[in-house]
């Protein structure tokens, strides 16, 4: 089933007197299920077209379709609801609250969408072994290593089982092996819960994961192709 449908989307921003367009009539579908890379030079649109998709921007021009719904024009509060229920996001620079541990920056992703307490122990004890970092619970993020915190930003962004996750180059700042050993966790929630994913990056050990890669140049898609098949 397709999740996400991009037609012919337009981005333009205009600073002063200044116009950049930063998708010029992108096109682009991704399936339930895909753990799919898009990829290409800084500047060609990469993080703007996961903007657009997340609802964190908006298209210029074109029609966004999000499972099924056309997402184009819905109010600012529409496409926050969308976000809470639907996607989750992780960053390269993590974006944990500093103040929270590692348990409690979960626990409030699932508190804001309405969990009871008791179903948030359960999930939440559930995904700290599922990104095996158990041992870490209470430990505030200046507590942790920089894989460490990625680990709880993963188990964040999957609480509450979305339909998608966006990763925008979320191993950038991790070593090789901290990144290979984020990358097999991602993997396997996408194999285990059927978690969407939705790579933007440089890095060439999340390009030898994915099973499509798109590549966007001058703000189109000029490449799309599969690159493993899955079995």
């Amino acid at each position: 089933m397709t999740l996400i449908e991009l037609k012919d989307i337009h981005k333009t921003y205009i600073t002063g007197k200044v116009e950049y367009e930063a998708l010029r009539g992108l096109s682009f579908k991704l399936e339930e299920g895909e753990f799919t890379a898009v990829v290409g030079p800084s500047g060609s649109g990469k993080t703007t077209m996961l903007n657009i998709i997340g609802g964190l921007d908006r298209a210029t021009s074109g029609t966004v379709i999000f499972d099924g719904n056309d997402i184009t024009n819905w109010s600012l509060t529409r496409l926050s609801e969308m976000r809470l229920k639907k996607i989750g996001f992780i960053f390269q620079s993590y974006n944990l609250i500093p103040v929270l541990t590692a348990r409690e920056n979960i626990e409030l992703a699932l508190t804001l969408k309405g969990w009871t307490p008791s179903d948030t122990r359960e999930r939440v004890d559930e995904l700290l072994e599922a990104v095996d970092i158990v041992e870490m619970a209470r430990k505030r993020p200046d507590e942790m290593s920089g894989g460490q915190q990625q680990r709880v930003a993963v188990a964040r962004s999957i609480a509450d089982r979305p339909s998608l996750v966006l990763a925008d180059e979320p191993t950038a700042n991790l070593d090789t092996v901290t990144g290979d050993s984020l990358l097999s966790l991602m993997e396997k929630l996408n194999a285990n819960e059927n978690v969407t994913f939705l790579f933007s990056t440089h890095d060439q050990r999340v390009m030898d994961r994915a099973r499509r890669m798109a590549t966007i140049e001058d703000g189109v898609v000029s490449e799309d192709t599969v690159a493993k098949k899955v079995g």
